[in-house]
């Protein structure tokens, strides 16, 4: 359905990503971010569906090509903790965001497990940004605090999630309600990354497509 694009940084450097459209023009636009994994198959299936769900969908590649299969997790770290995640966030995803928002289109950005906290991270640092719904991610305090998310956020967390834990779910949800951001944190009783449909060892149907139909009505309530 998609096709490969590039577009620019705002420091003039290409940038390349994976482009859905709507069906219908001058549609609001949804920046994805990808798994630890890279621009995978999956991940271009959820821009997909972004677009068939009315939004011009974009997933910028962070990874620059590089696609780590599923069963490699010492690969798919590497990649991971070599990414500088402010420069991907402040240049190559802003990039996205300003491509999908140059007919004047609202933007919301969301994203997966390395993707979430990078959603996090850009809700905080990317003015453009209208709404970010995070999905089981959430960066150091360091990197972007609860206090500077600057757009309506919504959340969606496992219950039984070793790498975005609970706890850590917890104090970010507490750090927001304290700065009175506009919040909603969702938990399911399921594993991190229920939503990867390719994953069967973790994918939850039913949690994946309530998070789903959540998202969408919430960016359809602040891009529409």
């Amino acid at each position: 359905m998609g096709t490969i694009i590039t577009f620019k940084r705002p420091d003039g450097q290409d940038a390349s990503g994976y482009l859905a459209n709507a069906a219908r023009g001058n549609a609001p636009g949804v920046v994805v971010i990808q798994e630890w994994w890279g621009l995978s198959e999956q991940i271009k299936g959820l821009t997909d569906r972004f677009a068939l769900a009315g939004f011009d969908a974009l997933a910028p590649d962070l990874y620059n090509g590089k696609v780590v299969p599923y069963h490699d997790t010492d690969a798919a770290n590497k990649e991971m903790s070599s990414l500088d995640f402010i420069d991907a966030t402040t240049q190559t995803v802003r990039g996205a965001v300003a491509y999908l928002a140059r007919n004047g289109a609202k933007v919301g950005l969301t994203g997966f497990c390395l993707g979430g906290a990078v959603t996090v991270i850009g809700a905080c640092k990317i003015p453009e940004l209208s709404a970010a719904v995070v999905f089981y991610g959430i960066p150091p305090e360091q990197a972007a605090k609860p206090s500077e998310v600057r757009v309506p956020l919504q959340g969606h967390f496992a219950n039984r999630d070793d790498w975005c834990t609970p706890q850590v779910v917890d104090a970010f949800e507490k750090g927001l309600k304290e700065a009175g951001k506009t919040a909603e944190l969702f938990r399911y009783e399921a594993d991190h990354a229920f939503v990867n449909e390719q994953r069967a060892a973790v994918h939850d149907r039913e949690a994946a497509e309530l998070a789903w139909s959540r998202a969408t009505a919430f960016f359809g309530k602040h891009l529409g």
